[in-house]
């Protein structure tokens, strides 16, 4: 267990649960966003791009180190949608004829959304069952066909506390001959992942959970082998190779991932986002797992069968699902007068306990669980 630095968020009282929705903010954050933004804006007489683009290279950076990256192929995104939109349209592998590709009924609806308008008219959108059990390896390898172009595969799946088996599926897709995306939106600050040992083809995530950044901060990942087979449609000046040339008749794509960039960037997200993905990189994803699953674990060892999600670590996410049946909902209304703050969905309350939570906030979840039995 860490010695948990609850001085370093800011935390209302009572205890905080909703990781997997929105991170607590930094108490430091507010004085990250005025050096790093309003700072070069307002003291000075000179514009503020030159130091505001510096905000993007920590951005990338921090990144780089979470993931054990490269700088290089991180590009920022105003949020997941976006960014797979502007993936799928760029690669003529997804907008030829008869083109498929494969994701999961429990994958966030957004991006489903996405596919639908993003791929080819003739294309096909084909899902893994809800009800299959996305922990096995042989689930995905039953429907990774021949005929697959793309698999679209989250690495954690909020919902339902499930924790997709990336080392496994990832081999079997490129021996399959199909392309990888990896959706880290509920894992990325809370659950290892190297992109060096993995591979993958392409990875999207966002900052707001588990990164306590906010919204607005989301990021695209391209394998440097794969970004000359991207050319993307929705581009702006920085996503030219000189941005600053400044010739109407001559665009070329930058030649890295910062050509999925676009026009004018927002800056203040990124300012918040690199601050607060700098803090957690610095901790190490490996310790910030090992903090959460060990309140996990406290969750499983005193609630048994209420927990609903996987009880094997290698299975579950950073989110722990209870279910009490006809009991759910006056345990909403007594964790909501206790000041617990969770949330629910169909398979059960959503509990995501981070490093700003310790054993008493569980204890005081279990407690008032247990009085709803």
């Amino acid at each position: 267990m860490i010695d948990t630095p609850k001085r370093d968020f800011s935390l209302a009282p009572g205890s905080y649960l909703l990781s997997h929705s929105v991170g607590r903010p930094l108490n430091s954050a507010p004085a990250a966003l005025e050096q790093a933004f309003f700072a070069p804006w307002q003291n000075s007489g000179r514009e503020p791009w030159g130091q505001w683009l510096g905000v993007i290279d920590r951005f990338s950076a921090a990144l780089a180190q979470l993931f054990q990256g490269a700088a290089k192929d991180f590009c920022p995104q105003a949020n997941l949608s976006s960014a797979v939109t502007k993936l799928v349209m760029s690669l003529d592998r997804l907008q030829r004829p008869g083109a498929v590709v494969l994701m999961s009924e429990v994958d966030f609806p957004s991006m489903g959304f996405v596919m639908q308008k993003a791929l080819g008219t003739d294309c096909e959108l084909r899902f893994i069952p809800q009800h299959l059990d996305l922990t096995d390896a042989a689930v995905w390898q039953a429907y990774i066909g021949a005929d697959v172009d793309l698999v679209f595969v989250s690495h954690a799946y909020s919902n339902s506390g499930v924790q997709a088996p990336l080392a496994d599926i990832i081999p079997l897709i490129r021996a399959r001959g199909a392309l990888s995306l990896i959706d880290v939106a509920q894992s990325a600050g809370i659950m290892p992942l190297d992109l060096s040992q993995l591979q993958p083809d392409f990875m999207v995530g966002s900052s707001v959970k588990w990164l306590c950044a906010g919204p607005g901060a989301a990021y695209l990942w391209v394998h440097p082998e794969r970004i000359d087979d991207c050319q993307p449609m929705d581009v702006g000046w920085f996503s030219h190779e000189n941005p600053f040339e400044f010739n109407i008749h001559d665009f070329r794509y930058h030649p890295g991932a910062m050509r999925f960039w676009g026009g004018t960037p927002s800056i203040a997200p990124y300012a918040l986002a690199a601050h607060s993905i700098d803090y957690f990189a610095n901790i190490g994803s490996e310790v910030l797992r090992a903090h959460n699953q060990q309140l996990i674990d406290q969750v499983i060892a005193a609630l048994g069968d209420a927990v609903v999600s996987p009880h094997a670590p290698q299975m579950r996410s950073g989110t722990v699902i209870l279910q009490l049946g006809d009991r759910q909902t006056e345990l909403m209304v007594a964790l909501e007068q206790a000041n617990i703050s969770v949330d629910a969905r169909k398979l059960g309350i959503r509990v995501s306990p981070h490093l700003y939570n310790d054993n008493a906030d569980i204890e005081q979840l279990v407690h008032r669980v247990e009085r709803c039995r």
